[in-house]
This record gives structure tokens, sequence and C-alpha cells, in this order.
């Protein structure tokens, strides 16, 4: 792998989903709902019958427990039964309605977030792929993926489905509470209001600052199991084990901390709430019996109330769970305004190829002031051809990987494929044109199989054979007692590095863009083997399809149409590998170098 990377210091002064990065003032908060509701429009029918089922489901239940009690009290007085069929008709039925409106409102919104979660995902998964300026600790990443992205789902299933059905069945509470006494109804709005307006905003106001600080903790603590698992040698040996151990503790005590407050205000603001359900209920009684209402309606208003007040509750647990969603969904909604790369999803679609890629004047600068990365680089790629670009660490060549795929914008320049910017074309579509294997390729936790057909779904065991073999795989899956079901651990844990490279070397080959670009597709083989496998990779490439090779080995470059010589980003040398040894400079010093050390090393194997 290459070590031209964005250098440490061009990353912004704080990474994305810090607590500075997830200030939740209510422009800031209003956008982030505003993002993910945007993304909800194609599932907005969905969403509005989840929330009219939910309407009904509590209605259907307020309903009930007013059927139910006009039932007994009037069974009390023990009139002829036919007074009372309509209302044990009515009882049963809305019983079973009530399960039944739950159920199906259930299946609608979980259908409808699903789905809208999918997308979510995807974005933020392609938008923190693509920020090679501002990486994510792995740690962070998985809490946007997770944890951050559950606060979409939560927004719409645990607030805006319950609150709106709440609103709609408080208004229809009053209606329904003024046909039978409107002083009675006066009342009940006000205590409505109490608990569906007053107490919702004070457990907002309580709960807002602790909240804020619950996301970007987690992703902290996310960080900090990754880095106590997967550095735990590193931490060791450098003696800071105590130190890393202490941190993470002290973050953990603070969430909790933080824990505790949420909980003990929400039981605050419950049991506020439980008061102003018993308060209204005895308000409605006296303002009932002052209007000569009929008992039995006294009884049924009564408990109706306290049916209703409850239902305005919910008004409190949805700003309650609103606030500490407010913190995860700005760090999403982040993720979801971020440009993934040049490429839009409502451009033109890749032809079929073959493609003819050019380099135009390209200058890449990872922060204002500092030197270029890539400085009036120009190259042509037409189809077939096949380029190495060498040159010292720092020299560019990942970056020119980088800004080829989409994942870096050039400050100056352009590239052109078949003579249309990369932005022209489809982010979904351009994999397919140009890709292959990048630095930092990941390897999945699952089989080798499962891995291999990650770049292409519909390849038959043939084809991964062809894939493997190229890649010098092929023996070691066969001599697994799992074969390609083998699985290869987290981030390639089970395996050597050279067998995870040659993994990754074998899923580039497998999709087969019509561009192919290898990131030092031998890094981690012994020279014989390295060779071996370069040889073998690039024979696998369809004829027609042109190859980009990043490589600091020399060695195996004599067959290639050019080879470019980075240095500061600027081309200082170009030709074939011949020309190349033969004229001093960078490329002729590094290849007796690289020779002089690889006959050494050949010289004392066993």
């Amino acid at each position: 792998m290459t070590d031209d990377r964005p250098p440490a210091d061009a990353r912004p002064t704080h990474a994305p989903g810090t607590a500075a990065d997830a200030r939740t003032g209510p422009g800031r908060a209003g956008s982030a709902e505003r993002a993910v509701l945007r993304l909800a429009r194609p599932y907005l029918n969905r969403l509005l019958g989840a929330g009219l089922l939910a309407a009904a489901t509590e209605f259907a239940g307020l309903a009930l427990m007013a059927t139910a009690t006009w039932l007994l009290m009037s069974a009390a007085g023990q009139p002829p039964l036919d007074r009372l069929t309509v209302a044990i008709v009515a009882v049963r039925a809305l019983a079973i309605s009530r399960g039944v409106l739950r159920y199906t409102e259930r299946l609608a919104g979980h259908d409808a977030v699903l789905r809208l979660i999918t997308d979510v995902r995807a974005r933020v998964f392609g938008t923190l792929a693509a920020r090679p300026t501002a990486r994510q600790r792995s740690g962070d990443a998985l809490s946007r993926l997770v944890s951050d992205v559950e606060a979409v789902q939560d927004l719409l299933l645990r607030v805006l489905v319950p609150a709106s059905a709440a609103a709609l069945v408080s208004v229809l509470a009053v209606g329904g509470a003024a046909l039978m006494s409107p002083a009675a109804a006066g009342v009940l709005a006000v205590g409505l209001l109490v608990a569906g307006v007053a107490l919702p905003a004070l457990a907002t106001a309580l709960t807002r600052r602790a909240a804020a600080e619950l996301a970007p903790l987690r992703g902290a603590l996310a960080t900090d199991a990754v880095d106590l698992t997967h550095g735990a040698a590193d931490l060791a040996a450098f003696g800071a084990t105590g130190h890393a151990l202490e941190a993470a503790g002290a973050r953990a005590r603070r969430l909790a901390r933080l824990e505790r407050r949420l909980a003990a205000t929400g039981f605050a603001v419950d049991a506020a709430g439980v008061l102003v359900a018993g308060l209204t209920a005895g308000a409605v009684v006296l303002a009932a019996l002052a209007d000569d209402v009929d008992g039995v309606l006294v009884g049924v208003l009564a408990v109706g109330t306290l049916a209703a007040v409850e239902i305005a509750l919910a008004l409190v647990g949805a700003a309650r769970q609103w606030t500490q969603l407010r913190t995860g969904l700005t760090r999403v909604a982040a993720l979801l305004d971020a440009p993934a790369g040049p490429a839009t999803s409502d451009g033109a679609q890749v032809g079929p190829g073959p493609y003819d890629v050019r380099f135009e004047e390209v200058t890449v600068r990872y922060r204002q002031g500092a030197p270029p990365a890539l400085d009036g680089f120009s190259l042509d790629l037409p189809p077939g051809r096949r380029v190495a670009v060498v040159g010292p660490s720092g020299a560019g060549k990942s970056t020119l990987a980088a800004v080829l795929t989409g994942a870096v914008r050039p400050a100056h320049g352009r590239i052109t494929l078949d003579g249309r910017g990369l932005s022209a074309y489809r982010a979904e579509e351009l994999p397919r044109a140009v890709g292959g294997l990048l630095a930092e390729a990941y390897v999945f936790h699952a089989s080798v199989r499962e891995n291999l057909l990650l770049g292409r779904p519909a390849a038959g065991e043939e084809e991964l054979a062809a894939a493997t073999a190229a890649a010098g795989l092929l023996d070691w899956v066969h001599e697994q007692p799992d074969g390609w079901d083998t699985v290869v651990g987290e981030e390639g844990g089970q395996l050597s590095g050279g067998q995870r490279q040659r993994l990754a070397l074998a899923r580039a080959l497998l999709a087969a863009p019509g561009v192919l670009v290898l990131d030092e597709p031998t890094e981690g083989l012994d020279p014989a083997a390295a060779d071996a496998v370069l040889a073998s990779a690039l024979a696998a490439a369809p004829a027609g399809h042109s190859v980009l090779l990043i490589s600091h080995r020399l060695s195996g470059l004599a067959e290639l149409d050019e080879i470019v010589v980075l240095d500061a980003g600027r081309v200082a040398q170009h030709g074939r590998h011949a020309e190349l040894v033969a004229a001093p400079g960078w490329y002729r010093d590094q290849w007796l170098i690289q020779e002089a050390a690889e006959r050494g090393y050949l010289a004392l194997r066993p």
C-alpha cells in the first residue's frame, strides 16, 4: 500500500461526529429533520397510512374505555337487555379492532421505515467510504451506521407517527366531550394542552443538554472498543494500556451519569403526567356535574378523560425521544447532505465500453495552501493500454487512483471518460467502468465466496476459480476444509497479509471493470510470488480493458505500455521500462537498489 494518502494535518480540526459537529440548535436540528424527511418522500403514502392507523388504534382504545364504562354503569341499573346489546357488541368490536389496527399500523410503519433505513444506510456508507480527507475512526463510523441511523427509524416510528396520532385523537376526544358537556370539554382541552404541550416542552428543556452529548459519547466509546481490542498489542508495547482503559472508563462513567440523569428526569415528568391526568379528570367531573350531566355520562367523561390524557402523554415520550435523537440525526444529516464524490445520481449511464480515460492538467490539494498532491498531471489511457505509475512515498500515486475512481475531487483540471467528465455519470454506474483494488481494500467477516461475489454477484464457480487462480489464491482455497465457504474473519483476520491482499485482488479481477485500477496488488508477497501474481493478474484483464497499476516495486513492469514516474505530484519521467533503466534518474536508481535487495533475499532463502 502506498503511503501518499492525505496527511493527518490535512484533516479538519474536528472529525465529523464529535461534539463540535453535533451542535443541535433549533436551525441545525430542523435542517437535520428536513434532510431525513426529504429521503422519506417516496414512502410518504405508507407513513401517512401508518399515522392514520395509529390514530385509529388510539381512538379505538379511547372509545373502548368510554363504551365499557357506559355499559358497566348502565348495567348496574338492571335495564332491559336490549338496551345494552349495542354496547356489548361495540365493546367486542372495539377490542378486536384495536388489536387488528395496532398490528396493521406496525406492519405499515415498519415496512416504510425499513425501506427508508436501507436508503439512508447506503447513503451514509457511501459518504463515509468516499471521505479520504477526513476518514472516520472505524468505531465512530460503525456508530454512525448503526446507532445514528437508528435515530432516523426512531424519529418516524417513535416521534412523528405517535405524536400525530395523539394530537388527532386529542382533538376528537374534545369534540366527543363537547357533545355531552361543553364545560367539561373546555376543561378537558386545557388538561390535554398541559399534557400534550406544556409537559413535552418541559421534558425537552430538561433533557436537551444531556441528550446532546449522548451520540458523540457513544461514538467515542465505540472507537474505544475497537482501539482496545484491535490495538491491544500496540497499546501493550507502548505501555499505554492503562491510560487507554482509564480514558475509556471515564467516558463510560460519563455516559452512565447522563443516562441516569435522563432516567430521573423522565420519571419526574411521567409523575407530573399522572398528576395532570388525575386533576383533569376531577375537574371534568366537577364541570359535568355543574352542567347537570347524567350520572352515567359523568362516569364516561371521567374514564374517557383519563384515557385521553394518557394518549396525549405520548407526546411527552415523543418529545423526550426526539431530544435524545437530535444529535444522532444531525450526524446522519451531515453525511446525507455531503457529496460522496464527483459523480451524481442523476447523470448519464456508463456505456458498454471500452473506455477512453484522460487526465487533463489535474491538480489536487488536500487543504488550502498545502503543496499539491497532484500538480498539473496529464495522462491518456485509451482502451487496452496498460500504464504503471511509480515513484517515492508521498509522490501522489494513491491520490491519482482516488481521483480516477471519483473518491477525490480535483481542485483544477478534469478527468474524462469517453470525452465526458466523471461528474456527468451516475454514481452507481461509475464503478462498472472504473474500479479495482484500491488502497485499504476491505475484507468482510464472511466466507471467501461471499467476499468474492461482492465483485460480481452473479459469478459462477468457474469464474471464481479463474479470478482466484489469477490472484494466486486458488490452491489455498482448495486446501481449506470448507473451501469457498471458509470464513476469513473480521477484516480478514484469519488470513495472512499476503492472502488478504490476494483475496481483494481476486475480487477486483472478478469485477472486471473497463478501467482496472490496481494499487499495490502484490503488497505482502515475497518477490517471486509477487512477480508471478502480477503477471497472472495482468494477463487476466480482458482484452480491450485498460489497466492503471500503482506500485512501489519495479519488477514485472517490462511488458507494460508506459511507466510514469511521479515526484511531488508531477511527472518526473515516463517511457517504457527499458528506456527508463537506460536513462539517469529515480527509476534507474531505484531499479538497481531493488534488484540488489531481491537478489540478496533470494540468496539467503533456504
